[in-house]
């Protein structure tokens, strides 16, 4: 889906208290960023933010990092967290990052993360680009160098044939195992608690299946 650029997303990023603007000084230090030693939970590819905002008002005692590598969908996330501070609510433990996902380990350093969001990635429908999925065995490693042992990574899509690419490609891995996969997460025993993204409200209107699988090593 082709995005609408925000006329000056870039300098309204560059001037918001609520981005990170050079991750990297970070690394290895993320507990002293936030001032405390609580779970850190990272999403890629946040869009809106809408998902990491709920979490992060549910739980005040785990520290949220929203990743987004498009200006104009970073801003939309921005102005939903200073939307929260003018209601009178500080989400003090979510924060932004505008970076690609492939330079994850410039920012955060091993063992550094407990839990890893991606909801409704870019399929990257074309054989060619199948190494910029967010699943692929590009992504897997990275993820096992950021995550705590009993770190995991929780997944969600509509797109059926990506789905099927992560399930294979996690199961071939000799690193990561799967768990709770489903093929309809709204009518299954996971449904429970489940946070929806915006993408997932407008699919799921539309009776589309959602898929989800956890994996973990």
């Amino acid at each position: 889906m082709r995005l609408r650029k925000v006329k000056g997303a870039e300098e309204y990023i560059e001037n918001s208290k609520f981005v990170v603007q050079v991750p990297q000084d970070n690394k290895g230090r993320w507990s002293e960023f936030f001032g405390n030693s609580n779970p850190i939970h990272i999403e890629i590819g946040m869009g809106k933010g809408q998902f990491i905002h709920k979490l992060a008002l549910q739980n005040p005692n785990i520290n949220y990092i929203g990743i987004e590598m498009y200006s104009s969908v970073l801003y939309r996330a921005i102005e939903k967290r200073e939307k929260y501070l003018a209601d009178g609510t500080d989400l003090k433990n979510l924060f932004f990052i505008r970076m690609d996902a492939k330079d994850i380990c410039d920012v955060f350093d091993e063992n550094e993360i407990s839990r890893i969001y991606l909801n409704f990635s870019d399929p990257w429908p074309k054989d060619r680009h199948a190494k910029r999925r967010l699943t692929s065995s590009r992504f897997l490693p990275l993820y096992d160098i950021i995550l705590s042992p009993d770190g995991e990574i929780c997944f969600k899509t509509d797109n059926r044939d990506l789905f099927d690419f992560s399930v294979e490609t996690i199961n071939e891995s000799p690193v990561w195992n799967l768990k709770d996969v489903t093929y309809d997460l709204h009518n299954s025993e996971f449904a429970k608690g489940n946070v929806m993204t915006e993408y997932e409200e407008r699919f799921s209107s539309l009776g589309q299946p959602i898929n989800r699988l956890v994996a973990y090593r």
